[in-house]
């Protein structure tokens, strides 16, 4: 992991210490989230508090994830997107390529009870271009009504076609599927990495998709997983937990999470480079992760803060009124059967595998 530069160009930390979020217009600024009940929680959590606090206004803008988008706008200096919420992969690869504009922790605001933000995140949520926000899951779900006898419990049951027939969806990208695919194989959850940067443990992922490659129904956006599962269009689902959730909770639908095997991954946000609203994409980044708007985010949907002064301030639903603990990945029980994302490897080997996946799809 990368140190953080001491200082940013335009001294953020002054301009935090000077005008402590003071409502002063400013020009509106576009945030770019992933759509659905997440960008309804961030939006009511963060984006809405923060022009009530600042007066500046936020365009909320829905996408599928990668840097395609912000490359294009880079490459053509023509950038209208502002802050967008990033995959810790595409977080470092954005930052590598120049995408990005490089956020001093040290210039963030201080926890609760004065501890500084260095020490106030967690330290695997933070990169040279990227300031962690939550802690979210990539799980499988699966529609109770289908299974009125025995029901999934593990990882392998999601490619048993015999076991518990029935269509599959799946998110159309490599990622998690690779490592999903490894631990159904029985591959244990600290090997599953060390597998992967093998051919031969390439080859087995693959193998192992193939199976259940003629029933699966592949998605792309986040609110489609649980769209799919109440359609019956599928009968179970890899989905966001945090999407699950709220379909369980606010929806009332029979949704069940199977956490065995779930990829944990932590978020983060980042400033596209060259923004000409530099000074007011610095400012929300700061209020937007802070331990009070991510509690607020964490008490919509159930994604935990990365700062461990935000974690003790998400206590129930703000709406439900259900005890937030039991829903979170990395409650006790959830995580004992949780693999966490190594975004290191997926820096490395995202174009290749990108590759390998679109030739097999197609095949």
């Amino acid at each position: 992991m990368r140190r953080l530069p001491v200082v940013t160009a335009l001294g953020f930390g002054a301009l935090l210490s000077s005008v402590p979020f003071l409502p002063v217009a400013g020009q509106s600024i576009t945030v770019v989230s992933w759509g659905g009940s997440y960008a309804r929680a961030v939006n009511e959590g963060a984006n809405i508090p923060f022009t009530e606090a600042t007066g500046i206004p936020i365009s909320l803008e829905a996408y599928n994830g990668g840097l395609a988008q912000i490359r294009a706008q880079v490459d053509i200096g023509n950038i209208h997107w502002d802050v967008v919420d990033l995959e810790m992969a595409d977080a470092v690869r954005g930052c590598d390529e120049g995408l990005l504009a490089p956020i001093d922790i040290g210039d963030l605001p201080a926890g609760p009870d004065g501890t500084p933000a260095a020490d106030d995140f967690v330290a695997e949520s933070h990169t040279e271009c990227g300031v962690g926000n939550l802690y979210w899951s990539t799980v499988y779900a699966y529609n109770d009504e289908n299974f009125p006898d025995e029901k999934p419990t593990t990882m392998a049951d999601f490619f048993d076609l015999q076991k518990f027939p029935g269509r599959r969806g799946m998110r159309r990208v490599p990622q998690v599927n690779l490592e999903f695919a490894l631990i159904a194989d029985g591959v244990p959850l600290d090997e599953v990495y060390s597998t992967l940067e093998t051919p031969a443990g390439l080859d087995r992922a693959f193998a192992r998709l193939a199976t259940i490659k003629d029933e699966v129904v592949w998605w792309e956006a986040g609110a489609q997983p649980p769209q799919m599962l109440a359609d019956r269009e599928v009968v179970m689902s890899t989905a966001y937990n945090g999407r699950i959730f709220n379909a369980q909770i606010l929806e009332n639908q029979p949704f069940v999470i199977v956490w065995d095997g779930q990829l944990l991954d932590v978020g983060q946000i980042g400033i596209v480079a060259g923004t000409p609203r530099l000074e007011e994409a610095l400012e929300y980044v700061a209020f937007s992760t802070s331990a009070e708007s991510l509690a607020r985010i964490g008490r919509r949907i159930s994604y935990s803060p990365a700062r461990r002064s935000g974690m003790p301030l998400v206590t129930t639903h703000v709406v439900a009124g259900v005890d937030m603990a039991p829903h979170m990945p990395a409650s006790a029980g959830n995580m004992d059967r949780a693999l966490r994302y190594d975004w290191a490897f997926w820096v490395d080997n995202q174009d290749e595998l990108n590759e390998r996946f679109s030739a097999w799809l197609a095949r």
